[in-house]
């Protein structure tokens, strides 16, 4: 007669072939999501020389509106020339010179998986991929036996690492 499996049987058992599921994610998610931390700077981004002919003597607050530019500032004017970070704006003349810097089109695709909004289909694959998340973490608390000394380190461990994820974000 077969013994009956445990239901910490069961909780390994996904929670392994699971893991090795995702992997594929996990690794996508992270790669993007560090590049991502710094999406301010220049890494890995590729500048671009921009010239646009805009209406002529534009006001410098409706400017940064029409490049649709974020955060614009004038840094200086001279004559009729209007200087921002990256370019330069001749009133006279209309014409807009300035230079941007975007990311390689390859991490894009992995920009656009990781920030996929509702609307977008792929955002079942987040949502899927989240809830897989979920599962590995709550189901690590089946890996051990209750009350066994690995299972009290476990839980002594994860009520650290949620202090200070809590604590991180509310600095």
């Amino acid at each position: 007669m077969e013994q009956k499996k445990s239901l910490n049987y069961y909780m390994r058992l996904l929670h392994r072939d699971i893991g090795y599921f995702v992997i594929g994610f996990v690794i996508i998610y992270a790669l993007s999501g560090i590049i991502l931390t710094y999406r301010d700077t220049d890494l890995l981004k590729k500048e671009t020389n921009i010239e646009k002919t805009l209406p002529k003597n534009l006001d410098p607050s409706k400017l940064g509106e029409m490049l649709r530019i974020r955060d614009f500032k004038v840094a200086e004017t001279t004559g009729t020339t209007i200087y921002f970070k990256n370019g330069s704006y001749n009133s006279s003349t209309g014409l807009a010179k300035y230079v941007t810097k975007e990311s390689l089109p390859f991490l894009e695709k992995f920009f656009n998986l990781h920030k996929a909004p509702s609307k977008n289909a792929i955002h079942w694959v987040n949502l899927v991929f989240g809830i897989s998340l979920l599962f590995l973490a709550l189901s690590s608390f089946w890996m051990y036996k209750k009350g066994s000394q690995l299972f009290r380190r476990g839980l002594y461990i994860s009520m650290a690492g949620i202090a200070i994820a809590l604590i991180l974000v509310y600095l």
